[in-house]
């Protein structure tokens, strides 16, 4: 069996995004049944920038390649889904939506929490950094199950739950047919959710260093570590995602939890959709993979050639 490689993914509207060291693939079932699949290389600004591929530094390239790579899938399968407004959609539309949704996001947990915490009765900085903390999680929460509760939302999560499930059953080795993927669980523990919620909490120590300044440079200061609180909470994330130790998946645990709210069961069609993405992602990256390592590693039989010629 070859090297497992590292495979992240997200759901999109009908259809899955897996994202391969090399492939991004986002694969839609349209309204007809068939299933689309659109294929793109990743050019990562690591392979320009070796930085990019150390730790720390990773995280934060890949949260930034997330999001353009999520909001570019996430417009593809509204088309091929049947989306009107989405085929009108230009590379601008696309920028200024993706700056829309950075702004509220830096409005609904940054300037939120840390303005309500001018109202807490206390001067102790440690404390107030604390209630922001909170404030911000509790803002999270109510956020994630409000859209849980939507009809149309509901569907996408099967998405995300068939793109857990077929992760699971890759890196477990078995054959990606809807049978063997069912068996694994839905919650993964490099999920974006996880993640998220890593970031709440990573925060709460980050921003104790900085005082209690005044409300616009809280505001700025939180914006521009943003970057460091990701790079922090990617690498344990990762970690995470392949430790077995009892104490980490103990850490883990809240974000997995919280993944029953951001996932449900997905049906077989949904699974099929999640399996054509993935083996798009990295099926020939393995195959590649596995023949350069062929290559590179002589057979048993040439070098008892080579000693028997010695």
């Amino acid at each position: 069996m070859s090297e497992k490689l590292m495979v992240g993914g997200q759901a999109v509207i009908e259809g899955v995004m897996m994202r391969g060291p090399k492939k991004v693939a986002t694969a839609v079932r349209e309204p007809s049944g068939k299933i689309t699949v659109d294929v793109k290389p990743v050019n990562s600004l690591a392979d320009k920038y070796p930085i990019f591929k150390k730790p720390f530094f990773r995280g934060i390239l890949s949260l930034g390649e997330s999001l353009v790579m999520g909001l570019k899938s996430l417009t593809y399968s509204a088309q091929m889904a049947g989306e009107e407004e989405a085929d009108k959609l230009t590379n601008k539309d696309i920028a200024i939506t993706m700056a829309f949704s950075l702004l509220a996001a830096v409005v609904l947990f940054i300037v939120i929490p840390t303005a309500a915490v001018n109202f807490v009765p206390t001067d102790d900085h440690v404390i107030m950094n604390l209630w922001e903390g909170f404030v911000r999680m509790a803002v999270f929460f109510i956020y994630i199950y409000a859209i849980s509760r939507v009809k149309d939302i509901q569907r996408v999560f099967q998405y995300h739950g068939a793109e857990h499930k077929t992760i699971h059953a890759y890196e477990a080795g078995v054959e990606l047919v809807p049978e063997n993927v069912q068996k694994f669980s839905r919650l993964h523990p490099r999920c974006g959710t996880s993640f998220l919620l890593i970031v709440m909490v990573v925060s709460i120590f980050v921003f104790a260093f900085l005082g209690w300044p005044s409300l616009w440079e809280r505001i700025l200061s939180r914006v521009l570590l943003l970057p460091v609180v990701a790079g922090i909470s990617y690498e344990f994330i990762r970690f995470a995602g392949r430790s077995k130790n009892k104490i980490v998946h103990m850490f883990s645990l809240p974000g997995m939890w919280l993944q029953y709210l951001t996932t449900r069961e997905p049906d077989n069609s949904m699974i099929e959709v999640a399996v054509k993405s993935l083996k798009a992602a990295i099926e020939l990256e393995e195959v590649k993979e596995t023949e350069t390592k062929a290559e590179a590693k002589p057979s048993v039989a040439n070098e008892l050639k080579v000693n028997a010629t010695i």
